[in-house]
């Protein structure tokens, strides 16, 4: 079965690529696929695909055990038989024919595969070229990264990247030394959040250099004027913005009062949010002198992507 051309949602994690993948996929013609590259993944009925690493590189030299899979998932070919040996109890079994009956329907629909997947983003210039895929890359401001990091307690396993050879001699040999050092200590989630930030967005400078037909697009603009950004992304990929779905996404995004400053609702990845307090939630989170040290440290990248006011 052949589908229109699939649409890769990545970036950084934390940078909204959730939010614009659900926003996206508010119309009948998109079939939203949530993260195959997640490791923690429990079934494998969307994907067949089992990835050894965070952040898998998938190119040329190693696709084989991947391509297959993949096709299989953009063509929108669930495989319930997969799902079977991962079941362990009757929730597992709701799940899975919940999935089955969805990618069923977006079948029949001939609906347009749509990827969301932040941690596909070292595998997105292979996912663009082996099946011909829109993209579209966010960012986030790095204070913002890792403000959203430190709340969570999230660490990283650099160790992670250095057991990718094809990645380190691709993309990321100019940070092997650092990476190799973070590796033999546990280093304080601020300070990983900034190797992790400039590593990403390091990549995502070089994506912005030699692919001027993606969308790369800074989680504070869309933010800032949701409606504006979003009818933009919708008529790139030639999708109808219609007047229900500008509704929606208003009603998403819309400014108020919540109990929760940043997340009113999340049930079945589908978020309301107040998204333009979310853009200087960092302030709050981090101590200026946390503030100071993100922004010295990234400097080198972050002026590509946010000026001394965005720090204001």
């Amino acid at each position: 079965m052949l589908n229109p051309k699939g649409i890769l949602v990545t970036g950084s994690h934390r940078s909204g690529s959730t939010w614009v993948g659900k926003m996206l996929s508010l119309s009948s013609s998109i079939g939203y696929i949530h993260e195959p590259f997640n490791i923690e993944r429990r079934r494998f009925g969307i994907c067949r695909a089992k990835f050894q690493h965070w952040f898998f590189y998938v190119t040329e030299e190693n696709e084989s055990t991947f391509y297959q899979p993949i096709k299989d998932t953009l063509d929108l070919n669930y495989s319930f038989k997969e799902d079977i040996k991962q079941i362990k109890s009757l929730k597992d079994i709701g799940c899975s024919l919940r999935d089955y009956i969805k990618f069923s329907h977006y079948q029949i629909s001939r609906v347009r595969p749509l990827l969301k997947d932040p941690l596909a983003l070292f595998s997105a210039e292979w996912l663009a070229s082996r099946f011909n895929m829109n993209v579209i890359v966010l960012i986030r401001h790095p204070a913002a990264f890792a403000g959203s990091l430190k709340i969570k307690d999230w660490t990283f396993p650099f160790s992670h990247f250095l057991e990718q050879p094809l990645l380190m001699r691709d993309h990321l040999e100019p940070f092997e030394a650092e990476i190799k050092d973070y590796t033999k200590r546990e280093y304080p989630v601020i300070d990983q959040a900034i190797l992790l930030w400039k590593i990403v967005h390091y990549v995502i400078a070089k994506y912005k250099k030699n692919h001027k037909d993606w969308l790369l697009i800074r989680h504070e603009d869309i933010s800032r004027n949701s409606s504006y950004f979003f009818n933009t992304i919708f008529n790139n990929l030639n999708i109808e913005f219609t007047h229900k779905i500008q509704n929606k996404i208003e009603k998403y995004t819309a400014i108020e009062k919540p109990r929760k400053p940043l997340l009113i609702r999340r049930r079945n990845l589908e978020i309301k949010r107040n998204s333009r307090a979310n853009i200087y939630s960092w302030k709050s989170r981090l101590s200026a002198s946390e503030i100071k040290t993100i922004r010295t440290n990234v400097e080198d990248i972050s002026s590509l992507f946010y000026s001394d006011e965005d720090w204001e």
